[in-house]
């Protein structure tokens, strides 16, 4: 089952940079339905009952992400999954990109 999240009252902190996901098995890079190539980030979510660490994927590798840096995430969903007897939640994002994207102008 595929679950929605709202993320407007939680603030994410970068806790460790984008890595490439790779199947458990044969250790070859992971990629999406569009070929793109899956990211890990962890993320601490802050909010109002505490934090948690999130591991959330992303398509394509997410740009200028450092360790403390706060994020925006746009579409994050979390999924359930079970494998056995294991089974847990696993979180998924269409995009991680840092909070203030200031951007100047050349030549000011």
């Amino acid at each position: 089952m595929r679950l929605p999240i709202s993320t407007d009252h939680v603030h994410f902190i970068v806790g460790t940079p984008p890595e490439g996901v790779v199947d458990f098995d044969s250790k070859q890079p992971r990629f999406d339905s569009d070929g793109r190539p899956l990211f890990a980030v962890g993320l601490i979510a802050l909010g109002a009952d505490g934090a948690e660490i999130l591991s959330v994927k992303v398509s394509g590798q997410p740009k200028d992400l450092s360790q403390g840096m706060p994020v925006k995430v746009a579409g994050l969903v979390a999924s359930t999954w079970q494998m056995g007897e294991r089974h847990g939640v696993s979180f998924r994002a269409e995009a991680i990109e840092p909070l203030s994207s200031t951007r100047t102008s050349a030549g000011s």
